[in-house]
């Protein structure tokens, strides 16, 4: 049971993501602004983490000086804040799926960032080399096919929904959608959010040098972002109603998003990563988008279509592809250095 654990604890994660997806889409289709879900998951994600920032990090973190400040809230604007509004514009735009199907790029696009920006070396004479290339432009692929190629419909499930909205923007006008060319926009919005994404995840590297408390360090990152998320807010939705919150979809996704994915779900990934790695978590990822494919037409009565599927199949092999050659030069690194240290 031991030796199962990390395996059980990734699937646990991906769950928690694949409900982070239907949850937010759910409450999008119920009529929720986005901009300001984006602050409400923030708040209250700051609200969970500081107790424990204060109590197992505050006695022991270092001073924070206004430099390393200023960089914190660049990422926090960059990572966060952007990235998770113009992914809730994005998921309005499409669908549960092919949220989750995109995230498997997400590795892809933080080796491209982090090959611009000099993290990362690509060999293009190498078979790893080979393969980390492959995987980029299988994901560019994946994501082409996802955007621009519709194929046929299939709706496994014929029962009403439990959380779909018969009147949302997807059902209702799907074929007006594709014909306007907001579903490719929404497929690109959620790229960028991804890209976002990446980019934080590489900048982090060079912030957390200078400021190694992580939970502070995260726990500072929720706050700037919810502050960030609530100007945004302000500025884009002024009517009262909007900002309200009933005992329906729409608080339970916050709740959910900003205890589950933020708190619980950050823990999960640190202790996974401490474990068995971050590639051993990152190969995970495509059960996030199985888990919901099938929740979707259960909860939402998503109408799956075969370039969603196609598409998420492509950036999946991608993913793998960029994994394996990352390892594999990992793998040559330890033995060339053990072969330099014998000598």
């Amino acid at each position: 049971m031991k030796g199962s654990k990390p395996y059980l604890v990734v699937i646990a994660i991906q769950a928690i993501y694949a409900a982070m997806f239907l949850l937010s889409k759910a409450a999008f289709d119920h009529g929720m602004n986005n901009f300001i879900f984006t602050f409400y998951r923030q708040a209250l994600a700051t609200l969970f983490l500081i107790p424990f920032a204060l109590f197992f990090e505050w006695k022991h973190a270092l001073p924070l000086p206004f430099r390393t400040f200023c960089k914190i809230f660049f990422l926090s604007l960059c990572g966060i804040t952007l990235s998770l509004d113009v992914y809730g514009v994005g998921l309005i735009y499409t669908s549960a799926t092919l949220a989750a199907a995109t995230t498997n790029c997400l590795p892809a696009i933080t080796f491209f960032l982090a090959l611009l920006l000099r993290r990362e070396r690509l060999k293009v004479k190498t078979i790893p080399g080979i393969a980390k290339l492959i995987g980029i432009l299988a994901c560019l692929g994946g994501a082409a096919i996802l955007a621009f190629y519709k194929g046929p419909h299939f709706k496994f499930l014929s029962h009403r929904p439990l959380l779909g909205n018969h009147k949302s923007q997807q059902h209702q006008g799907h074929n007006a959608l594709s014909a306007s060319g907001t579903w490719i926009k929404g497929c690109f919005l959620i790229l960028l959010s991804n890209t976002f994404w990446g980019l934080w995840l590489v900048l982090q590297a060079f912030v957390i040098k200078s400021y190694p408390s992580k939970l502070i360090f995260t726990t500072l990152q929720c706050f700037l972002s919810s502050i960030q998320s609530l100007v945004i807010a302000l500025a884009i939705e002024r009517d009262i109603e909007q900002w309200k919150l009933g005992w329906n979809v729409r608080l339970l996704a916050v709740v959910y998003c900003g205890v589950m994915v933020t708190g619980v779900g950050f823990y999960l990934q640190t202790w996974v990563i401490e474990k068995k790695g971050p590639v051993f978590l990152a190969m995970s990822m495509p059960l996030a988008l199985i888990i919901t494919i099938i929740s979707s037409a259960i909860v939402l009565g998503e109408i799956i279509s075969l370039g969603s599927i196609l598409g998420g199949l492509v950036m999946v092999l991608g993913l793998y592809s960029v994994l394996w050659g990352k390892s594999r030069e990992q793998i040559l690194k330890v033995s060339l250095d053990l072969e330099q240290s014998s000598e």
